[in-house]
């Protein structure tokens, strides 16, 4: 077998959407994938979770431009669990951390677009009076208008580093009381979860399944496509620092940067820095403009094993808490694969 290294181009390309098209067999395979967006705030101050009012209406404006399709995240879920074709540039939109800024800012503007929406919840965060966060009185009024409600757990803990018993009695507790606030608007739609700051574990991710949850999503970048672990689909998410509509348009028409055989399979890391490999889908085509990047580490080396296996070289360790490693590629139509793997390094490893 033929052993090349490639040096990776820098990830400015990624947002300046420059590059040319690779020519691609099999399509772009859209039909089998869908961008699920992501904002924690609407209208606030901090940059670091919150989009302006100004930058929210500018994806809203984009999203009616005709080039996508804005659907229900638990209609999208369907499909991909049933193999179902899902339009070209099918997008959802999801709220985390039950501000209350989804309830001012967001519901009038997306009810005026017609536009579908998820917003998930830490349930121990809803309270009556609260001047930053929803009450469940707003949540009843979004649930019965047709929007879908979901689960955060209960306590926003920071699921990858608590002790597995605790993780699966939040998550009951969580679901015990959407249940009692929401009743029939709560059973009827499919049961979706979204990772606390976007951290699980292998371990964290059966408790979801367990608990009856059909599909859950963390905060790393990347497409949602059928053959990717449903337990772990990715969402771009959006603040002000990356909210610029240059970047919405890249993300919500990206493409699958489909893989198998992820080594290591889990999130939480026994290794630091981890040895990173899986093999690319051949459907993507040649991979000269394939690159990744990792947090805090930028471009890093990639070893080409064959034509469709990739091992990843970081150069350090990462430091303790969130990590990933976003790999990208030339789609077709200048639109990008891109493909995040999120990773979680506990505290003294």
């Amino acid at each position: 077998m033929t052993r090349r290294r490639a040096a990776i181009p820098l990830a400015i390309a990624l947002v300046a959407g420059t590059a040319l098209a690779l020519a691609e067999a099999g399509g772009a395979r859209a039909a089998d994938s869908a961008v699920v967006l992501a904002y924690p705030d609407i209208g606030g101050t901090r940059m670091s979770s919150s989009v302006t009012l100004q930058q929210f209406e500018a994806h809203i404006a984009e999203l009616k431009s005709g080039r996508y399709k804005v659907l229900p995240l638990g209609r999208i879920v369907r499909a991909l669990r049933a193999g179902e074709a899902l339009p070209d540039r099918a997008v959802a939109l999801t709220f985390d951390s039950a501000h209350r800024s989804i309830y001012r800012h967001a519901w009038p503007r997306l009810r005026e677009a017609g536009m579908p929406f998820t917003v998930f919840v830490p349930s121990e965060r809803v309270q009556p009076g609260s001047t930053d966060y929803l009450d469940w009185d707003e949540l009843r009024a979004m649930a019965a208008a047709g929007v879908t409600i979901g689960s955060q757990g209960a306590a926003d803990l920071r699921l990858a580093s608590t002790a597995i018993d605790r993780v699966a009695a939040d998550i009951a507790r969580s679901t015990e009381k959407l249940r009692h606030e929401l009743g029939a608007a709560f059973e009827r739609q499919p049961m979706l979860f979204a990772y606390p700051y976007g951290e699980w574990s292998a371990a964290v991710a059966t408790e979801v399944e367990a608990a009856g949850y059909v599909a859950a999503f963390g905060q790393h970048s990347g497409v949602a496509h059928a053959s990717a672990n449903r337990f772990g689909w990715p969402r771009f998410l959006f603040n002000q620092n990356f909210g610029d509509l240059e970047r919405f348009r890249t993300a919500a028409n990206a493409l699958p940067l489909p893989i198998r055989d992820l080594v290591p399979s889990d999130p939480l890391l026994k290794e630091n820095p981890p040895a990173l490999g899986f093999t690319v889908d051949p459907i993507v085509g040649k991979l000269e403009q394939f690159g990744c990047f990792a947090s805090e580490q930028g471009r890093v080396l990639v070893e080409m094993l064959g034509d469709t296996r990739v091992e990843v070289r970081m150069p350090g360790a990462f430091k303790p808490g969130r990590a990933r490693v976003n790999c990208t590629m030339p789609g077709p139509d200048g639109r990008w694969r891109w493909l995040g793997i999120p990773l979680f390094v506990p505290k003294g490893s």
